[in-house]
């Protein structure tokens, strides 16, 4: 492409382009990080449709399978049955909200470098990870009382 035809595209069809660019850009994204974290295949059998009935925390953070982090999106909500998690409408593409029972959930604490974390392992086929901050898996426990799965050591 000439820097002519280049300057005459830059003037007149860029900011056609661009937005169609961007939001196809945003979804293939979105869809790349639900398939690679695991939300995806979690959502083929813990999607959820029903209005969550428990304690919900908005706006935390945690990271899933092969370093995929969700910083700041995620709602998380825990009851006596299980694991609610869903994500900012923005990054909902591909991210359909989970209900995970805890009877399908293994919880592992860990100790980074600065944090504790817990991590829940989800679906012992799929062996899908989540893993938050201690403080924020206490006050899940908490809610899910006598519920919560078996810590493993």
């Amino acid at each position: 492409m000439s820097p002519e035809n280049l300057k005459y595209f830059m003037d007149h069809y860029f900011i056609v382009v661009f937005p169609f660019f961007f939001v196809g850009s945003w979804f293939l994204v979105a869809a790349a990080v639900s398939s690679v974290g695991g939300w995806y295949a979690l959502s083929n059998r813990y999607r959820t449709r029903i209005a969550f009935d428990g304690a919900k925390w908005k706006m935390q953070s945690g990271q899933m399978r092969r370093f995929m982090s969700y910083n700041k999106v995620l709602t998380l909500g825990a009851n006596g049955e299980g694991l609610y998690l869903a994500c900012m409408f923005l990054f909902r593409f591909m991210h359909p909200p989970l209900f995970v029972p805890w009877r399908e959930i293994k919880v592992r604490r860990s100790k980074g470098l600065f944090f504790e974390y817990v991590t829940f392992i989800m679906d012992a086929e799929l062996a899908i990870p989540l893993k938050v901050r201690a403080g924020l898996a206490g006050l899940m426990r908490n809610e899910a009382g006598a519920g919560w799965p078996v810590e493993e050591i």
